[in-house]
């Protein structure tokens, strides 16, 4: 579902990250490294949203280079600020995501968000929201639909505790049948989603 291989980033003469390869079907992987590593970066380049100086990705199969409109669509992307579209309601949001994945918006994602406490939220425009609303708006459009890898950049950020206790359940179940990977600074978020840590190193020494 996600595979990367010999992926290389440089901004000027300082080299981001180089030689990283990561290759999984299933399950939770939380990228764990320190501040400034280059976090951020890697997951807007798996995204598509930054592009890579050298390597490859695939995203449910398809090359990222190659295909790009078919890689995207296997993907759900919660960057760290979730503030792209900021005149969307909540609502609107959603359904822009249903729409994209050629599916609709069902009572079982409007459940998730009410789990998140968002239904009071749904008719608010994401420039009116706070930051742990706008996360919690795209962590339930990872349910929608089916795609195949599932990004999310700090997702615990900005929740509270019976958030991250939804957030928990929702990574652990989506875990099941494809892959999240997300950076993450607390070790105890990346043990309750039974992810796999992993770091720099980890990704530089794989093969």
């Amino acid at each position: 579902m996600l595979r990367f291989d010999n992926l290389c980033k440089r901004y000027g003469e300082r080299t981001v990250f180089q030689g990283l390869h990561f290759s999984a079907s299933t399950g939770c992987v939380a990228l764990n490294d320190e501040s400034g590593s280059g976090k951020s970066t890697l997951l807007g380049v798996l995204a598509g949203e930054i592009a890579a100086d050298a390597g490859e990705v695939w995203l449910g199969g398809h090359s990222l280079n190659a295909a790009p409109l078919a890689a995207k669509r296997a993907l759900t992307y919660v960057p760290e600020d979730c503030l792209t579209f900021p005149l969307d309601t909540g609502r609107e949001f959603l359904e822009r995501v249903a729409v994209q994945r050629q599916t609709a918006l069902e009572n079982s994602t409007l459940d998730l968000a009410a789990r998140f406490g968002l239904t009071s939220h749904l008719e608010k425009r994401f420039e009116q929201m706070s930051f742990g609303t706008r996360k919690k708006i795209f962590l339930t459009a990872a349910s929608i639909g089916a795609p195949g890898v599932v990004i999310a950049d700090e997702p615990g950020g900005g929740l509270d505790a019976p958030a991250r206790a939804v957030l928990v359940d929702l990574f652990r179940q989506l875990g099941k049948d494809r892959v999240v990977f997300f950076t993450s600074y607390d070790a105890a978020l990346t043990q309750a989603c039974e992810a796999k840590p992993v770091s720099f190193a980890d990704l530089a020494a794989a093969s």
